[in-house]
């Protein structure tokens, strides 16, 4: 008996080719470019995280303090506020090595090649770089209001490098905000490609695609169509009028 071809039913489980890797990034295992590391937003907003967090917390610990004669200790210029000058410096610091960490984080997360891995690390800059926009947020407006009741010093020592800091701290907030709102992004690429189908019907089997072939008229070895079981005539024979009765 011939054997009739079936019908093409099954889906290719191909996965579909995208540009980029999970959580916006490219796919793990590619050769690195560091012409494209330099140029992408995030590292261009770290590379400015870092420089403005060593002014803040490098003007405010160099000429942010004035040595008091009478008690013989330093104080703080920001209205004589250690806090002030404490909170800026710590801030200033760890966004320091916070941005260091971020940057090598940035450098290695084409070499992920865990997606859980991935979405940890994206989630980790998402949290900080959010509390951070607002802890420069506080810090600006903190050694703001300080500076405003304090009073200036003699011979104008430490007045540009306490406005710097304050300037800068206005500065970081745009730039960590900058580095949250491209976290945001990555996890929500991330979220959107969970979500996607991971196979793609035959262009056969879905509406618009190509039809399938009809079945195959069966044929024998040499091509000739094959007769049908009962002839024609044995069917008229059986039905028509030259019927005649077996003979007991």
């Amino acid at each position: 008996m011939p054997i009739r071809s079936l019908p093409n039913c099954t889906f290719s489980r191909s996965v579909k080719m995208e540009t980029g890797g999970a959580y916006g990034g490219g796919k793990a295992g590619a050769p690195f470019d560091p012409i494209q590391f330099v140029q992408r937003p995030q590292v261009i907003l770290r590379a400015a995280c870092l420089l403005f967090a060593i002014i803040v917390f490098g003007c405010i610990s160099s000429q942010g303090y004035r040595f008091d004669r009478e008690t013989k200790k330093d104080v703080c210029l920001y209205n004589e506020d250690t806090n002030a000058c404490n909170y800026g410096v710590g801030i200033g610091v760890i966004a320091f090595l916070a941005s260091i960490g971020f940057l090598v984080g940035e450098f290695l997360f084409e070499q992920m090649s865990s997606v859980k891995t991935r979405k940890h690390y994206v989630l980790a800059d998402l949290g900080f770089s959010g509390l951070w926009t607002f802890l420069y947020f506080v810090g600006f407006c903190y050694l703001t209001n300080q500076w405003s009741q304090s009073t200036t010093p003699q011979g104008g020592i430490g007045v540009n490098d306490v406005q710097a800091a304050i300037a800068f701290s206005f500065f970081s907030i745009f730039t960590w905000a900058g580095c949250a709102w491209f976290a945001y992004q990555r996890f929500r690429q991330g979220s959107d490609a969970a979500f996607n189908p991971s196979y793609e019907a035959d262009p056969g089997s879905v509406p618009g695609g190509a039809p399938y072939s009809s079945y195959p008229v069966s044929q024998d070895v040499d091509g000739a169509y094959q007769d049908p079981p009962f002839s024609a005539n044995q069917t008229r024979g059986a039905i028509g009028t030259d019927y005649q009765a077996p003979a007991y």
